[in-house]
């Protein structure tokens, strides 16, 4: 009899090892199958830019600077909405996840009508400001007219911006990444034909580059739109604004902007300090922020893959399948970073040439870049577990979260050049800031008090 009970006790755990094995497999498809077109999307997003920077630096400096400080106003005023992306997300999922698409899709809809009526007053606000925020940011006299042009055209960009993050928010949350990944590189085609053709063709200059972007912009938010608006017809539901639906946006979005503003400020607050170490270490540091985001770039698509993902199970009642995902999302995120780091780690010698002959900057940047790969597994459990809590409706712990790493990093950043300490010391200061988050976000997510199953979360 003893016997027996062993066979069949092997038995059951082999079988038992099985199972998990094909349930690993049936999350790595899913989280393949949407991560990848996520994160060729968010590669393809940063090209606008660049292909702005290339065809408007011919036309002169005082161009180019022109278009970098009025950017800088424009993804600023457009990048603290994102939060239409991550909220509408994880709300169109959960009704997914409990088999009711009318209701996704409504829900989606509630997503843009927010994002036009915000991107109004963004739009009113900006344009009549133009000439006085140029003038905030130091910019000459020679580029800060070439700045105001491009400020005032492309903030009417603004409006499809932030319908376009909410379209894509939609189409994530029914679990379609492949969509977006089509518009982002059918926009930056257009992009760079219409800045070629208006800039030089035209004779229009920098106003040429901000009307092309304009264009392009408006063109994806009309692609955008009409799936969503197809979908809509398909299944019943509704394209009116609803006040109540458009309410619940806001203030399921809220405290994601909280978060948001206290990311930017993180950010803002370490290019501060870096510019009182000195012109070399703030090249320097220029450079190691620029890679840090590439590399971000794949960690961000796990975690928009989580947010679709978790948001499912959560609707569709099944607290252990969430559990399950993050917990392969997580391996996935730590497994990513690892791979990353030791990529830069080994590039460095190459990578560094690429971006700068000074000397100097070189010998303060080869640390610095040694730091980031380290943290890279860091930043990957924090991409994912922050998708992973965003997917469960987590918004006002995180805005929480990321008030106390504020509070945390802001003194230690500010020590750095008071202690006289150097740009590698600013760059530890920024790992203990991913430090704090993962700290904050594994403590969330081993509590499981964000498996709040349901189509809506209470």
């Amino acid at each position: 009899m003893p016997q027996a009970l062993d066979t069949r006790h092997r038995d059951a755990r082999r079988d038992s090892r099985r199972d998990a094995r094909r349930a690993g497999r049936r999350h790595d498809r899913e989280i393949i199958g949407l991560a990848l077109p996520a994160f060729a999307a968010l590669v393809a997003e940063p090209l606008f830019l660049l292909a702005d920077s290339a065809i408007v630096g011919h036309l002169g400096t005082a161009q180019l600077a022109g278009l970098g400080i009025a950017g800088t106003f424009i993804a600023t005023a457009v990048g603290v909405f994102v939060f239409l992306a991550y909220a509408t997300t994880a709300a169109v999922a959960r009704r997914v996840g409990a088999g009711d698409l009318p209701a996704a899709i409504r829900q989606g809809m509630d997503g843009i009508w927010l994002a036009l009526i915000l991107s109004a007053v963004v739009v009113a606000a900006v344009v009549p400001a133009a000439p006085a925020l140029v003038g905030l940011s130091g910019a000459s006299g020679t580029a800060a007219p070439y700045a105001v042009t491009y400020l005032r055209i492309s903030a009417l960009g603004i409006p499809a911006m932030l319908v376009v993050f909410a379209a894509t928010g939609v189409l994530r949350g029914l679990q379609d990444t492949r969509t977006p990944l089509y518009v982002a590189v059918g926009g930056f085609a257009a992009n760079a034909g219409l800045n070629t053709g208006l800039v030089y063709g035209a004779g229009l200059g920098i106003a040429g580059s901000a009307w092309g972007t304009v264009i392009a912009q408006n063109a994806m938010a009309a692609v955008y739109v009409a799936v969503v608006v197809r979908g809509a017809r398909r299944h019943g539901a509704s394209l009116r604004p609803d006040t109540a639906g458009i309410r619940a946006c806001a203030r399921a979005g809220g405290p994601l902007l909280i978060r948001t503003v206290c990311l930017r400020a993180i950010l803002m607050v370490a290019t501060a300090v870096a510019a009182r170490l000195g012109d070399v270490s703030t090249a320097a540091h220029q450079i190691a922020f620029t890679l840090w985001l590439l590399l971000g770039f794949g960690l961000d698509a796990i975690a928009i893959a989580g947010q679709a993902i978790i948001g499912r199970y959560l609707g569709a009642g099944d607290p252990d399948g969430a559990r399950a995902a993050c917990r392969r999302m997580v391996q996935w995120g730590i497994a990513s970073g690892v791979v990353l780091g030791l990529l830069l780690a080994a590039a460095r010698p190459l990578v560094v040439p690429l971006f700068t002959s000074d000397p100097a900057v070189h010998d303060a940047l080869m640390p610095v870049l040694l730091i980031v790969a380290l943290s890279q597994p860091l930043m990957g459990v924090v991409a994912v577990l922050d998708g992973v809590l965003m997917g469960a409706g987590e918004g006002s712990y995180l805005a929480w979260s990321m008030l106390l790493t504020l509070a945390v990093f802001t003194p230690a950043a500010v020590a750095v050049p008071a202690l006289g300490g150097g740009l590698t010391a600013l760059w530890w200061a920024l790992t203990l800031m991913m430090l704090t988050r993962t700290a904050t976000l594994r403590w969330r997510a081993r509590s499981g008090k964000w498996l709040v199953t349901g189509a809506v979360r209470s």
